[in-house]
């Protein structure tokens, strides 16, 4: 989704800074962007740490003079109940899907107040409003992001909006990864699309189209809001 929503922007005239652990991956998307034309600089890191948030903020001032948009959208799973999940896992969990978030905006809003004005677009998950086997710790850290960005919109309106999209089953590497823990992994991914009231995943373009808008102005009166973006799931 991050991928997606990087050269979707990029199409839009925005030049972006992309983070992640993989460096080659990293440095691949980096490349096809830059090859077309577009301002694109890679950060390898853990978001999950403070450091490399600085480092994301840092980059994107010295390379581009500023910040207009932020979209936090790392995630990991952290599966197990809540009675098998190791502490360990358990924090690893909320610093990657929750922490990283309060970083990045932690960082990263003096930066948008610097120019006057900002959107912040965080990517959650309709996890946070229901609850799924074997999800405690990535339930618990996406139901939080929805209040946080909620707050964030109160504190920093009317210079800043901040709004949260909250996407149902898409067809990711991370969902296709968790798949693998059912005997049929193919089947399970079918079957989930099938329960979806649109029959299909969603797709990483999916995703950033919605992200695209609610980062510009035509959505300038949008502020504080949770998109389900989920194919209809929530609304069953």
């Amino acid at each position: 989704m991050g991928r997606a929503i990087a050269k979707l922007f990029c199409s839009e005239g925005a030049s972006v800074v992309i983070s992640g652990r993989n460096r080659d991956r990293g440095r691949k998307i980096v490349e096809e962007l830059t090859v077309s034309g577009h301002g694109a600089v890679f950060v390898e890191g853990d978001v999950g740490d403070l450091n490399t948030n600085r480092l994301i903020i840092e980059t994107a001032r010295d390379n581009f003079g500023g910040i207009d948009i932020l979209v936090p959208c790392a995630g990991t799973l952290g599966l197990g109940s809540i009675t098998d999940i190791s502490p360990e896992e358990w924090k690893r969990t909320l610093d990657v899907n929750l922490n990283s978030v309060y970083y990045l905006l932690h960082l990263g809003i003096p930066e948008l107040r610097a120019r006057g004005k900002g959107s912040i677009v965080a990517i959650g998950s309709i996890a946070a409003y229901r609850g799924f086997p074997g999800h405690a710790a990535y339930c618990a850290s996406k139901g939080a992001l929805v209040p946080l960005i909620r707050q964030v919109a109160m504190d920093y309106s009317p210079e800043i909006r901040a709004n949260i999209l909250c996407p149902g089953p898409v067809d990711t590497p991370l969902l296709r990864s968790s798949a693998k823990a059912f005997p049929d992994p193919s089947k399970a991914i079918s079957d989930v699309a099938e329960r979806t009231p649109m029959k299909r995943l969603g797709t990483p373009e999916d995703i950033a189209k919605a992200a695209l808008f609610l980062a510009c102005d035509d959505s300038s009166w949008i502020d504080g809001a949770a998109l389900n973006i989920d194919g209809g799931v929530m609304g069953n």
